[in-house]
């Protein structure tokens, strides 16, 4: 069920919202997984763990896909599941280096599906940048799988001084976009739902360590960065806004999203804020060094529609929240979804 009106907290068994990026997950990963597997410091609330080895820091993260279908328009599931690990590392202000991929395979699988799945994972790792360096393959019985399931893990290493993730977040901060929202999650659901469009809308999949790298690079000072897949722009905003323990100050007006992915969510009865992305990424920089990181992310070949969308504030609460001012002028809270807008994406 899409946004129930009476969340409930505890369930006796797992929902598909429990992956969907909203309140369910959290609870399951704080309530659950964090207490069970939680070793001190190292256990971080961000894409991905930073870690000291000697004198060098690295970051280290992992990620599944089981996206449904395996392909899609603008993309497929090996190509995402390159991207998202890259992705990851770079929300990390790391340089990625090297990936490991394991398959879970279903009985009956065509070669020919595999075997485009494994070149379009060759190309995505060769324009990002990355090397593919160990793996694993398991084959499990006929109706198991789906077809074929996905895990990357990555490693990638840090070449500068500073401290990427909520807990540098500070009141005054600018919030960035690279582009516009929702084409991915809306990509997925057209072909699921056999909607069309007058132009074909395509997954923005993509690796993001370029503009990082970019910002970096400027000399921008950077205080945290997050990619907006399962949950959108608004879940990643509140996790961050509750991590931080302060207040996001969006504005809706210069939030892109394309007119066709605005009406397809009408259709569908979706909000574009909560919609998966796979190559968008918020930034929280110095107020000063906002017009600059700007300029930055609009030099990138997908940046055309990069724009400044927030700001952070002080919680007069105490506690982290994400409000939003609309067009028309009206201020309202923008909370976590309590259930699932669309399953199986990533």
């Amino acid at each position: 069920m899409n946004n129930c009106p009476l969340p409930i907290s505890n369930y006796p068994n797992i929902l598909l919202a429990h992956g969907g990026g909203g309140k369910l997950m959290r609870q399951l990963i704080e309530g659950l997984i964090i207490p069970a597997f939680s070793s001190g410091q190292t256990f971080q609330r961000h894409d991905g763990a930073v870690l000291s080895i000697g004198n060098t820091q690295i970051a280290f993260t992992t990620d599944s896909y089981v996206v449904h279908p395996l392909f899609f328009p603008g993309g497929d599931i090996g190509k995402l599941a390159v991207h998202g690990t890259v992705n990851d590392l770079a929300m990390c202000g790391a340089k990625p280096l090297y990936l490991s991929c394991g398959f879970i395979l279903e009985e009956g699988l065509p070669m020919e599906v595999l075997s485009r799945v494994v070149a379009s994972m060759q190309t995505a790792a060769q324009d990002a940048g990355v090397q593919l360096v160990t793996g694993d393959t398991k084959v499990v019985d006929r109706g198991k799988a789906d077809g074929l399931y996905v895990n990357t893990a990555g490693i990638g290493v840090l070449e500068h001084n500073l401290s990427i993730g909520p807990s540098s977040v500070q009141p005054g901060d600018g919030i960035l976009i690279n582009g516009d929202l929702g084409r991915h999650g809306i990509a997925i659901m057209a072909v699921r739902e056999g909607l069309s469009f007058e132009s074909a809308i395509e997954s923005d999949t993509a690796p993001l360590w370029n503009p990082v790298k970019k910002l970096l690079d400027a000399g921008v000072e950077i205080h945290c960065l997050r990619d907006l897949t399962r949950g959108g722009l608004a879940s990643a905003l509140n996790e961050i806004a509750e991590d931080a323990k302060l207040q996001v100050s969006l504005e809706e007006a210069p939030i892109p999203v394309h007119p066709e992915v605005q009406g397809a969510c009408e259709i569908l009865g979706l909000d574009p804020l909560y919609v998966a992305n796979e190559g968008r990424f918020c930034a929280f920089v110095k107020a000063s060094d906002v017009p600059r990181a700007l300029s930055v992310l609009q030099t990138e070949p997908s940046g055309t529609k990069a724009a400044v969308i927030g700001k952070v504030e002080k919680s007069p609460s105490g506690s982290g929240q994400v409000t939003i001012k609309t067009r028309l002028g009206s201020t309202r809270l923008l909370d976590l979804l309590s259930g699932e807008q669309l399953p199986r994406i990533c």
